[in-house]
């Protein structure tokens, strides 16, 4: 993976954790198990130029429409 792109991941990955209060490996396990990651780094080109705010709200859509259920 490209490092800018990486550093994308990581960014999300990271705001959605304190976001979420969870833990880096339950948001990681939550990430993958939901292909967060795929998503992000397909859409990177797009998605890499949106505010915190959308990309946590983008996220949670992403989530939900695959049958993740905040706790």
């Amino acid at each position: 993976m490209d490092k800018k792109i990486n550093d994308f991941v990581v960014f999300c990955l990271e705001v959605y954790k304190s976001k979420h209060e969870l833990t880096g490996e339950e948001a990681y396990e939550l990430f993958e198990k939901y292909r967060v990651f795929d998503y992000l780094e397909e859409g990177y080109d797009i998605l890499h130029t949106q505010g915190d705010a959308w990309l946590m709200n983008d996220i949670e859509e992403f989530l939900k429409i695959r049958g993740y259920e905040e706790k």
